[in-house]
Protein backbone atom coordinates (compact mmCIF):
# COMPACT_ATOMS: atom_id res chain seq x y z
CA UNK A 1 0.00 0.00 0.00
CA UNK A 2 3.04 2.37 1.10
CA UNK A 3 5.02 0.92 -2.07
CA UNK A 4 2.55 0.61 -4.60
CA UNK A 5 3.29 -1.55 -8.01
CA UNK A 6 3.44 0.94 -11.10
CA UNK A 7 -0.28 0.41 -11.60
CA UNK A 8 -1.08 0.93 -8.18
CA UNK A 9 1.01 4.38 -8.46
CA UNK A 10 -0.21 5.35 -11.30
CA UNK A 11 -3.81 4.34 -11.69
CA UNK A 12 -4.40 6.12 -7.91
CA UNK A 13 -2.65 9.17 -8.80
CA UNK A 14 -5.31 9.30 -12.01
CA UNK A 15 -7.78 8.76 -9.96
CA UNK A 16 -7.26 11.47 -7.74
CA UNK A 17 -6.64 14.04 -10.63
CA UNK A 18 -9.31 13.11 -12.65
CA UNK A 19 -11.79 13.08 -9.57
CA UNK A 20 -11.06 16.75 -8.95
CA UNK A 21 -11.14 17.59 -13.44
CA UNK A 22 -14.79 15.97 -13.28
CA UNK A 23 -15.69 18.48 -11.08
CA UNK A 24 -13.86 21.89 -11.98
CA UNK A 25 -14.29 21.19 -16.24
CA UNK A 26 -18.48 20.68 -15.71
CA UNK A 27 -18.98 22.77 -12.91
CA UNK A 28 -16.12 25.65 -12.61
CA UNK A 29 -18.27 27.98 -14.91
CA UNK A 30 -20.88 27.69 -12.43
CA UNK A 31 -19.20 28.40 -9.60
CA UNK A 32 -17.83 31.91 -11.22
CA UNK A 33 -21.68 32.58 -11.96
CA UNK A 34 -22.44 31.82 -8.79
CA UNK A 35 -19.77 34.91 -7.33
CA UNK A 36 -21.78 37.15 -9.46
CA UNK A 37 -19.16 36.96 -12.74
CA UNK A 38 -21.22 38.04 -15.91
CA UNK A 39 -21.56 35.22 -18.77
CA UNK A 40 -18.78 37.21 -21.00
CA UNK A 41 -16.51 37.55 -17.73
CA UNK A 42 -16.32 33.81 -17.39
CA UNK A 43 -15.51 32.96 -20.53
CA UNK A 44 -12.31 35.51 -20.61
CA UNK A 45 -12.06 33.23 -16.93
CA UNK A 46 -12.34 29.81 -18.23
CA UNK A 47 -10.38 31.03 -21.32
CA UNK A 48 -7.13 32.62 -19.89
CA UNK A 49 -7.08 29.08 -17.54
CA UNK A 50 -6.98 27.13 -21.23
CA UNK A 51 -4.40 29.91 -22.32
CA UNK A 52 -2.72 29.72 -19.01
CA UNK A 53 -1.88 25.71 -19.49
CA UNK A 54 -1.04 26.37 -22.75
CA UNK A 55 1.62 28.21 -21.57
CA UNK A 56 2.95 25.38 -18.90
CA UNK A 57 2.86 22.95 -21.06
CA UNK A 58 4.97 24.63 -23.71
CA UNK A 59 7.79 26.40 -21.62
CA UNK A 60 7.24 24.21 -18.03
CA UNK A 61 6.49 20.72 -18.72
CA UNK A 62 9.55 20.29 -21.58
CA UNK A 63 12.30 21.37 -19.04
CA UNK A 64 11.25 18.51 -16.41
CA UNK A 65 13.13 16.01 -18.80
CA UNK A 66 14.63 13.47 -16.46
CA UNK A 67 12.49 10.48 -15.54
CA UNK A 68 14.25 11.00 -11.78
CA UNK A 69 12.61 14.53 -11.62
CA UNK A 70 8.95 13.06 -12.16
CA UNK A 71 7.66 12.23 -9.33
CA UNK A 72 9.12 15.13 -7.26
CA UNK A 73 7.85 17.87 -9.62
CA UNK A 74 3.98 15.87 -9.61
CA UNK A 75 4.22 15.86 -5.63
CA UNK A 76 4.96 20.06 -6.05
CA UNK A 77 2.41 21.47 -8.29
CA UNK A 78 -0.29 18.66 -6.72
CA UNK A 79 0.52 20.41 -3.56
CA UNK A 80 0.65 23.77 -5.45
CA UNK A 81 -2.61 23.08 -7.41
CA UNK A 82 -4.55 22.20 -4.14
CA UNK A 83 -2.95 25.75 -2.59
CA UNK A 84 -4.26 27.50 -5.98
CA UNK A 85 -7.72 25.91 -5.42
CA UNK A 86 -8.30 26.49 -2.00
CA UNK A 87 -7.51 30.21 -2.62
CA UNK A 88 -10.45 30.36 -4.47
CA UNK A 89 -12.43 30.75 -1.46
CA UNK A 90 -10.51 33.40 0.26
CA UNK A 91 -9.89 35.96 -2.76
CA UNK A 92 -12.39 39.04 -2.96
CA UNK A 93 -15.15 37.92 -5.84
CA UNK A 94 -14.16 40.27 -8.52
CA UNK A 95 -12.14 39.87 -11.92
CA UNK A 96 -8.81 40.91 -10.83
CA UNK A 97 -8.45 38.20 -8.10
CA UNK A 98 -10.28 36.01 -9.86
CA UNK A 99 -8.08 35.98 -13.13
CA UNK A 100 -4.94 35.62 -10.71
CA UNK A 101 -6.07 32.20 -8.82
CA UNK A 102 -7.05 31.12 -12.24
CA UNK A 103 -3.76 31.47 -13.80
CA UNK A 104 -1.48 30.41 -10.68
CA UNK A 105 -3.93 27.34 -10.18
CA UNK A 106 -3.62 26.51 -13.91
CA UNK A 107 0.22 26.70 -13.96
CA UNK A 108 0.57 24.28 -11.78
CA UNK A 109 -2.53 21.87 -12.91
CA UNK A 110 -1.52 22.32 -16.76
CA UNK A 111 1.52 20.59 -16.64
CA UNK A 112 -0.10 17.23 -14.00
CA UNK A 113 -1.53 14.86 -16.74
CA UNK A 114 1.68 15.53 -19.67
CA UNK A 115 4.21 14.72 -16.07
CA UNK A 116 1.93 11.47 -14.72
CA UNK A 117 1.50 10.42 -18.91
CA UNK A 118 5.14 10.48 -19.22
CA UNK A 119 5.91 8.52 -15.60
CA UNK A 120 3.20 6.27 -16.52
CA UNK A 121 5.08 5.60 -20.21
CA UNK A 122 8.63 5.34 -18.38
CA UNK A 123 6.69 2.09 -16.84
CA UNK A 124 5.02 0.70 -20.08
CA UNK A 125 8.02 1.04 -22.17
CA UNK A 126 9.51 -1.56 -19.16
CA UNK A 127 6.82 -3.66 -19.61
CA UNK A 128 5.50 -3.14 -15.92
CA UNK A 129 2.60 -1.10 -16.92
CA UNK A 130 -0.76 -1.61 -19.36
CA UNK A 131 -1.22 1.89 -19.67
CA UNK A 132 -5.22 1.51 -20.64
CA UNK A 133 -6.20 -0.55 -17.70
CA UNK A 134 -4.30 2.48 -15.37
CA UNK A 135 -6.08 5.32 -17.61
CA UNK A 136 -9.46 3.63 -17.14
CA UNK A 137 -9.52 4.38 -13.82
CA UNK A 138 -9.58 8.54 -14.43
CA UNK A 139 -11.91 8.13 -16.78
CA UNK A 140 -14.14 6.55 -13.80
CA UNK A 141 -12.89 8.86 -11.15
CA UNK A 142 -13.94 11.84 -13.60
CA UNK A 143 -17.28 10.24 -14.38
CA UNK A 144 -17.60 9.81 -9.86
CA UNK A 145 -16.42 13.60 -9.44
CA UNK A 146 -19.01 14.96 -12.02
CA UNK A 147 -22.09 13.21 -10.98
CA UNK A 148 -21.33 13.71 -7.36
CA UNK A 149 -20.41 17.26 -7.19
CA UNK A 150 -23.84 18.27 -9.18
CA UNK A 151 -25.51 16.40 -6.45
CA UNK A 152 -23.49 18.29 -3.58
CA UNK A 153 -23.50 21.34 -5.12
CA UNK A 154 -27.95 20.87 -5.24
CA UNK A 155 -27.71 20.48 -1.43
CA UNK A 156 -24.14 22.75 -0.23
CA UNK A 157 -24.63 25.49 -2.82
CA UNK A 158 -22.15 26.78 -5.41
CA UNK A 159 -18.95 27.18 -2.78
CA UNK A 160 -19.19 22.81 -2.56
CA UNK A 161 -17.86 22.99 -6.27
CA UNK A 162 -14.55 24.00 -5.20
CA UNK A 163 -14.67 22.06 -1.54
CA UNK A 164 -14.74 18.73 -3.53
CA UNK A 165 -12.31 19.96 -6.48
CA UNK A 166 -10.27 20.68 -3.38
CA UNK A 167 -11.00 17.25 -1.78
CA UNK A 168 -9.71 15.12 -5.34
CA UNK A 169 -6.48 17.61 -5.54
CA UNK A 170 -5.87 16.75 -1.73
CA UNK A 171 -6.40 12.85 -2.30
CA UNK A 172 -4.00 13.13 -5.21
CA UNK A 173 -1.23 14.68 -3.24
CA UNK A 174 -1.22 12.10 -0.64
CA UNK A 175 -1.51 9.21 -2.83
CA UNK A 176 1.75 11.39 -4.95
CA UNK A 177 3.76 11.09 -1.79
CA UNK A 178 3.94 7.58 -1.74
CA UNK A 179 7.20 5.72 -3.50
CA UNK A 180 6.23 3.30 -6.74
CA UNK A 181 8.43 0.31 -6.50
CA UNK A 182 10.53 0.74 -8.15
CA UNK A 183 11.38 3.79 -8.07
CA UNK A 184 11.71 5.39 -11.66
CA UNK A 185 15.25 5.65 -12.73
CA UNK A 186 16.58 6.46 -16.11
CA UNK A 187 18.59 4.37 -18.26
CA UNK A 188 20.53 7.62 -19.86
CA UNK A 189 23.28 9.95 -18.55
CA UNK A 190 22.20 12.45 -20.55
CA UNK A 191 19.10 14.58 -21.29
CA UNK A 192 17.53 13.98 -24.87
CA UNK A 193 17.71 17.22 -27.09
CA UNK A 194 14.16 19.34 -26.66
CA UNK A 195 11.85 18.83 -29.20
CA UNK A 196 11.95 21.69 -32.22
CA UNK A 197 8.66 23.30 -32.39
CA UNK A 198 9.30 26.19 -34.39
CA UNK A 199 10.35 24.03 -37.47
CA UNK A 200 7.09 21.65 -37.52
CA UNK A 201 5.65 25.41 -37.21
CA UNK A 202 6.71 26.04 -41.12
CA UNK A 203 5.62 22.92 -42.32
CA UNK A 204 1.96 23.33 -44.58
CA UNK A 205 1.01 19.90 -43.78
CA UNK A 206 1.39 20.45 -39.42
CA UNK A 207 -0.18 23.66 -39.92
CA UNK A 208 -3.24 21.69 -41.92
CA UNK A 209 -3.14 19.29 -38.81
CA UNK A 210 -3.47 21.68 -36.31
CA UNK A 211 -6.25 23.94 -37.93
CA UNK A 212 -8.36 20.84 -38.77
CA UNK A 213 -7.96 19.62 -35.27
CA UNK A 214 -8.34 22.93 -33.42
CA UNK A 215 -11.55 23.41 -35.61
CA UNK A 216 -13.31 20.19 -33.98
CA UNK A 217 -11.66 19.92 -30.60
CA UNK A 218 -12.04 23.90 -30.61
CA UNK A 219 -15.94 23.52 -31.09
CA UNK A 220 -15.97 22.28 -27.41
CA UNK A 221 -15.36 25.50 -26.03
CA UNK A 222 -18.83 26.70 -25.64
CA UNK A 223 -19.55 23.59 -24.34
CA UNK A 224 -16.89 23.45 -21.54
CA UNK A 225 -17.48 26.99 -20.96
CA UNK A 226 -21.73 27.77 -21.44
CA UNK A 227 -23.48 23.82 -21.05
CA UNK A 228 -23.73 23.53 -17.30
CA UNK A 229 -25.16 27.38 -17.18
CA UNK A 230 -27.21 26.60 -20.12
CA UNK A 231 -29.13 23.72 -18.60
CA UNK A 232 -29.55 24.92 -15.39
CA UNK A 233 -31.30 28.07 -16.92
CA UNK A 234 -33.54 25.80 -18.89
CA UNK A 235 -34.58 24.34 -14.88
CA UNK A 236 -32.31 21.24 -15.16
CA UNK A 237 -30.35 20.89 -11.32
CA UNK A 238 -26.84 20.39 -10.69
CA UNK A 239 -27.21 16.90 -10.05
CA UNK A 240 -28.92 16.42 -13.39
CA UNK A 241 -26.13 18.52 -15.20
CA UNK A 242 -23.71 16.74 -13.34
CA UNK A 243 -24.93 13.02 -14.69
CA UNK A 244 -25.33 14.33 -17.92
CA UNK A 245 -21.46 15.23 -17.96
CA UNK A 246 -20.74 11.92 -17.13
CA UNK A 247 -23.05 10.49 -19.98
CA UNK A 248 -20.40 12.07 -22.23
CA UNK A 249 -17.79 10.43 -20.69
CA UNK A 250 -19.47 7.30 -20.58
CA UNK A 251 -19.93 7.53 -24.40
CA UNK A 252 -16.13 8.35 -24.30
CA UNK A 253 -14.47 5.46 -22.68
CA UNK A 254 -17.13 2.83 -24.46
CA UNK A 255 -15.68 4.38 -28.17
CA UNK A 256 -12.21 4.11 -26.57
CA UNK A 257 -13.01 0.33 -25.65
CA UNK A 258 -14.21 -0.66 -28.89
CA UNK A 259 -12.13 1.44 -30.94
CA UNK A 260 -9.91 -0.84 -32.37
CA UNK A 261 -12.84 -3.07 -33.71
CA UNK A 262 -14.87 -0.53 -35.03
CA UNK A 263 -12.23 1.60 -36.72
CA UNK A 264 -9.51 -0.28 -37.57
CA UNK A 265 -9.15 -0.03 -41.55
CA UNK A 266 -10.33 3.48 -41.33
CA UNK A 267 -7.88 6.48 -43.00
CA UNK A 268 -7.51 9.19 -40.68
CA UNK A 269 -9.45 11.31 -43.16
CA UNK A 270 -12.37 9.60 -42.84
CA UNK A 271 -12.19 9.45 -39.43
CA UNK A 272 -12.23 13.10 -38.63
CA UNK A 273 -14.43 13.53 -41.48
CA UNK A 274 -16.78 11.30 -39.36
CA UNK A 275 -15.83 13.48 -36.79
CA UNK A 276 -16.76 17.06 -38.10
CA UNK A 277 -20.29 15.55 -38.93
CA UNK A 278 -20.54 14.93 -35.46
CA UNK A 279 -19.99 18.61 -34.00
CA UNK A 280 -22.30 19.87 -36.74
CA UNK A 281 -25.33 17.44 -35.19
CA UNK A 282 -23.78 17.91 -32.19
CA UNK A 283 -23.92 21.45 -31.76
CA UNK A 284 -27.03 22.30 -33.94
CA UNK A 285 -28.77 20.17 -31.69
CA UNK A 286 -27.55 21.39 -28.16
CA UNK A 287 -28.93 25.06 -30.26
CA UNK A 288 -31.71 23.63 -30.84
CA UNK A 289 -33.75 21.74 -27.67
CA UNK A 290 -33.03 21.31 -23.98
CA UNK A 291 -35.78 18.21 -24.07
CA UNK A 292 -34.07 15.49 -22.13
CA UNK A 293 -34.14 12.93 -24.87
CA UNK A 294 -31.98 15.41 -27.05
CA UNK A 295 -29.77 16.06 -24.20
CA UNK A 296 -28.98 12.34 -23.86
CA UNK A 297 -28.58 11.92 -27.74
CA UNK A 298 -26.21 15.10 -27.65
CA UNK A 299 -23.91 13.59 -24.91
CA UNK A 300 -23.78 10.33 -26.69
CA UNK A 301 -22.08 12.18 -29.63
CA UNK A 302 -19.22 13.27 -27.60
CA UNK A 303 -17.79 9.78 -28.25
CA UNK A 304 -17.79 11.34 -32.05
CA UNK A 305 -16.88 14.73 -31.79
CA UNK A 306 -14.10 14.62 -28.82
CA UNK A 307 -12.86 10.83 -28.62
CA UNK A 308 -12.85 10.28 -32.73
CA UNK A 309 -10.51 13.22 -33.84
CA UNK A 310 -8.33 12.08 -30.72
CA UNK A 311 -8.10 8.83 -31.60
CA UNK A 312 -7.00 10.73 -35.32
CA UNK A 313 -4.76 12.94 -34.11
CA UNK A 314 -2.86 10.46 -32.12
CA UNK A 315 -2.53 8.47 -35.25
CA UNK A 316 -1.25 11.19 -37.21
CA UNK A 317 1.17 11.96 -34.35
CA UNK A 318 2.58 8.34 -34.34
CA UNK A 319 2.85 8.15 -37.95
CA UNK A 320 4.65 10.69 -38.45
CA UNK A 321 8.85 10.67 -38.52
CA UNK A 322 10.01 9.55 -35.28
CA UNK A 323 12.10 12.92 -34.78
CA UNK A 324 8.79 14.71 -35.11
CA UNK A 325 6.64 13.06 -32.12
CA UNK A 326 7.71 14.78 -29.17
CA UNK A 327 7.28 18.31 -31.06
CA UNK A 328 3.86 17.45 -32.26
CA UNK A 329 2.54 15.96 -29.23
CA UNK A 330 3.70 19.20 -28.00
CA UNK A 331 1.90 21.54 -30.28
CA UNK A 332 -1.38 19.67 -30.00
CA UNK A 333 -1.60 19.37 -26.51
CA UNK A 334 -0.46 23.49 -26.41
CA UNK A 335 -2.48 24.59 -29.36
CA UNK A 336 -5.71 22.84 -30.37
CA UNK A 337 -6.12 21.84 -27.17
CA UNK A 338 -5.09 24.63 -24.88
CA UNK A 339 -4.60 28.05 -27.04
CA UNK A 340 -7.36 27.87 -29.17
CA UNK A 341 -9.80 26.78 -26.89
CA UNK A 342 -8.61 29.14 -24.37
CA UNK A 343 -9.38 32.33 -27.38
CA UNK A 344 -12.84 30.23 -28.36
CA UNK A 345 -14.00 29.86 -24.50
CA UNK A 346 -13.59 34.18 -24.28
CA UNK A 347 -15.87 34.49 -27.70
CA UNK A 348 -17.61 31.98 -26.58
CA UNK A 349 -18.26 34.09 -23.55
CA UNK A 350 -19.19 36.96 -25.34
CA UNK A 351 -21.46 35.27 -27.88
CA UNK A 352 -23.26 33.56 -25.00
CA UNK A 353 -24.08 36.97 -23.36
CA UNK A 354 -25.27 38.24 -26.62
CA UNK A 355 -27.12 35.11 -28.61
CA UNK A 356 -27.61 32.83 -25.75
CA UNK A 357 -27.82 29.13 -27.43
CA UNK A 358 -27.36 30.22 -30.33
CA UNK A 359 -23.52 30.54 -29.99
CA UNK A 360 -23.73 26.81 -30.28
CA UNK A 361 -24.74 26.86 -33.82
CA UNK A 362 -21.30 29.01 -34.43
CA UNK A 363 -19.75 25.87 -32.94
CA UNK A 364 -21.12 23.44 -35.74
CA UNK A 365 -20.45 26.04 -38.22
CA UNK A 366 -16.51 25.13 -37.45
CA UNK A 367 -17.56 21.56 -38.21
CA UNK A 368 -18.15 22.32 -41.63
CA UNK A 369 -15.11 24.09 -42.29
CA UNK A 370 -13.56 20.83 -41.09
CA UNK A 371 -15.41 19.30 -43.69
CA UNK A 372 -12.98 21.19 -46.17
CA UNK A 373 -9.81 20.83 -44.77
CA UNK A 374 -7.78 17.63 -46.17
CA UNK A 375 -4.40 16.23 -44.67
CA UNK A 376 -1.23 14.72 -45.80
CA UNK A 377 -1.93 12.00 -44.07
CA UNK A 378 0.28 8.57 -44.23
CA UNK A 379 -0.69 6.01 -46.73
CA UNK A 380 -0.89 3.27 -44.03
CA UNK A 381 -4.31 2.53 -42.20
CA UNK A 382 -4.85 2.77 -38.51
CA UNK A 383 -3.50 -0.49 -37.19
CA UNK A 384 -3.25 0.46 -33.28
CA UNK A 385 -6.02 2.78 -32.36
CA UNK A 386 -6.15 1.52 -28.59
CA UNK A 387 -3.06 3.78 -27.90
CA UNK A 388 -5.23 6.65 -27.76
CA UNK A 389 -7.11 6.24 -24.60
CA UNK A 390 -7.04 9.88 -22.86
CA UNK A 391 -9.45 11.95 -22.03
CA UNK A 392 -9.95 16.17 -21.80
CA UNK A 393 -6.77 16.72 -20.58
CA UNK A 394 -5.47 20.34 -21.74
Amino acid sequence: MFNPRPFGWVSQYLSGYFFAYGVYLPFWALWFEGQGVSAADVGMLMGIGFATRCVANLVITPRIYRVESLLPALRWITFASSLFVAAHLLVEPNFTMLATVTILFNLSFGPMIPLSDSMANHYVNRGMLDYGRARLWGSIAFIVGSSAVGYIASLFGANAIVYTALAGFILAMLLSMRNPNPMPVSEQTTAQPRPKIISLLRDPSVIRFLVLISLIQGSHAAYYGFSSIYWKEAGYPESTIGYLWSLGVVSEVLLFAFSKRWFTGMSLRTLFIISSIGVVVRWGLTASTTEVAGLVMIQLLHGVTFAIAHIAAIQYIQKSDASKMVALQSLYNALPLGAFIAFMTAVSGWGYQLWGANVFWGMAVMGIVALFIRLDEPKSKITNINTATSLESN
